[in-house]
């Protein structure tokens, strides 16, 4: 299953070489830091001098936790000052790089390609290369998350359905865009609102909303939530909305939610998309060799952070990233032999 999962994402990878469960949003972009020029101040510079912001996504989303094994590691191992920092993911994520808000983040596939290329979400402003990759990390999957008394039984349910579809311009709500489109559909056929992971669960209990787009690693906290107190159910996404997924968007590729993930006694079919950690290219090489050297040397400390981060390995730390390595990071994973 994953060695598919692989393929087609180092595929996406190749075709764009030579050229984003994010999470949700609970939001405080004036605390992303006073380090704007943080980045013009790496080069050179000795690391106890560097003030690192990791941007996330919320705080019950699966980014924050790894984000904040991250921030701790580069604290107590390389004396870094660093901050955690939840935001609205993967979009926001590639601006605050751009801006100097933040020096590293965690994204998707999808929007780092677009913002690289102008295209998407991106379309008409200019490519943004002020970001470079580190290392991708583990697979999030799309999962349209429901309860069994909605009668919900397809995508093509939700027509006329309240649907939370994530944070604005969050990776969530890109993909939640393409899915529908898959499928013949867009907001027009939806009652869209724009909730974080925490929030649309919560207005799915109450019964305000139908259904919701949580775009992570496996479990998600919040799914795991709702089964608590309704019978959770994930809509699957297979045939050819998935085939349309990988033929228009290659950073999609067809996996599945492992049976027992949550109380699915099956295998559930849906689309999955990489999830990547990005660093600003204002870091000096030095610098981002010894991060990237640091952070792999401690992985056992991010993969405990949350088990979707138990998949960060050196084995596939190149799978998916539609970008060029940061001469650092490019430096310290030749040297152990993880990319050529």
């Amino acid at each position: 299953m994953m060695k598919k999962f692989i393929a087609s994402l180092s595929m996406a990878s190749l075709l764009v070489l030579a050229a984003c469960g994010g999470d949700d949003a609970d939001t405080d972009n004036d605390t992303a830091g006073d380090n704007a020029d943080a980045g013009e101040q790496t080069e050179g510079a000795d690391l106890s001098d560097l003030f690192v912001t990791v941007a996330t996504g919320g705080t019950s989303g699966v980014y924050y936790p790894i984000g904040g094994a991250i921030s701790t590691i580069l604290e107590s191992e390389l004396g870094i000052d660093s901050s955690v920092q939840a935001t609205g993911a993967s979009v926001e994520n590639v601006n605050l790089i751009d801006t100097g808000r933040a020096e590293l983040a965690i994204t998707m596939a999808d929007s780092v390609l677009q913002a690289y290329e102008g295209s998407g979400e991106f379309e008409g402003k200019d490519p943004i290369e002020s970001m470079a990759g580190l290392a991708a990390l583990y697979p999030n999957f799309v999962q349209v998350v429901t309860t069994e008394d909605t009668g919900i039984e397809s995508v093509e349910d939700l027509k006329g359905k309240s649907v939370g579809v994530g944070a604005p311009n969050s990776g969530v709500e890109l993909n939640a865009r393409m899915v529908l489109e898959a499928h013949g559909m867009s907001y027009d056929d939806i009652n869209e609102d724009y909730l974080s992971y925490s929030e649309a669960i919560d207005q799915i209990k109450n019964g305000m909303i139908d259904a919701a787009f949580v775009t992570s690693g496996v479990p998600n906290a919040t799914v795991i939530d709702l089964d608590t107190t309704h019978n959770a159910k994930i809509i699957p996404i297979e045939g050819e909305a998935m085939e349309y997924l990988e033929e228009n968007y290659p950073f999609f590729s067809a996996e599945a939610i492992p049976a027992g993930s949550y109380d699915n006694e099956e295998d559930i079919p849906t689309a999955a998309i990489t999830n990547l950690l990005i660093i600003s290219s204002e870091i000096s090489e030095d610098a981002a060799y010894e991060i990237t050297k640091t952070l792999f040397e401690n992985i056992d400390k991010i993969q405990g952070s949350h088990n979707a981060a138990q998949e960060i390995t050196l084995d596939t730390v190149d799978v998916g990233m539609p970008i060029p390595f940061h001469p650092g990071a490019e430096r310290y994973l030749k040297e152990v032999g993880a990319i050529e």
